[in-house]
């Protein structure tokens, strides 16, 4: 992997942290365009805190290419299960926003609210872990969990894992950090919007589609603004 996307990869961990999507926890990861069998994301460590010799290389089966001693995320299968079965996906985000986490609880599905959520409008399914795999510790840590994890997202932008948190992906990394930002951003307007009262007049299908191929183009400039708020 080139130093540019190492930094970049880096980059989006911090960014994430800085725009409130992750926590002391939350991870992205992103596939090795030359060698698509592969991936990259950070070490187990605060985003906040990522830097490129934080960054680790892993096969599609979530094993470290050269650890050098560096404890991964136990939440790697999340990543090298979507990258397995979904050749389109990029990049990975993995967060626990409390914005977005009552979603995945209360049955009520979460819209896309405006144009630059306009992925949503495709449909967020949730991931009930208890449907496959009874009581859990909750944690996706092996690959069947990752698989079954993989399949409920199908072809979907985002995935809501009841009382857990919320994946986003994307055709590049910046795409997957746009995506999983304003996933956190819609559920808070949905969420103000419902306390009027009323029909909350979403972006439809076709509108999203629509949408959505407008910020693919021009995510760029996005993530060079949020660049200037974590780099020196």
């Amino acid at each position: 992997m080139d130093v540019v996307s190492v930094e970049d990869l880096a980059t989006a961990s911090r960014i994430l942290s800085d725009q409130g999507v992750f926590d002391a926890a939350g991870h992205v990861s992103m596939r090795d365009p030359r060698c698509p069998e592969r991936f990259y994301m950070s070490r187990s460590l605060a985003p906040a805190l990522v830097t490129t010799d934080d960054i680790m290389a892993f096969t599609l089966e979530c094993e470290p290419c050269d650890a050098r001693g560096r404890a991964p995320f136990i939440e790697r299968h999340i990543h090298g299960a979507i990258y397995r079965r979904r050749s389109d996906v990029m990049a990975v985000a993995h967060g626990h926003t409390p914005s977005v986490v009552p979603f995945g609880l209360a049955g009520t599905p979460m819209l896309a609210t405006y144009h630059n959520a306009a992925f949503l409008a495709a449909g967020v399914p949730v991931f009930d872990i208890r449907a496959t795999f009874g009581a859990t510790d909750i944690v996706i840590k092996n690959p069947e969990r990752g698989a079954a994890l993989a399949e409920a997202l199908g072809d979907k932008a985002v995935l809501l894992l009841r009382a857990h948190g919320f994946v986003a992906v994307g055709p590049s990394l910046q795409a997957a950090v746009f995506r999983a930002i304003f996933t956190e951003i819609s559920a808070r307007v949905q969420l103000q919007a419902a306390t009027l009262g009323g029909t909350i007049a979403a972006l439809d299908v076709e509108e999203g589609r629509l949408a959505d191929e407008i910020n693919l183009a021009t995510v760029g400039r996005s993530w060079e603004f949020w660049k200037t708020r974590v780099l020196p």
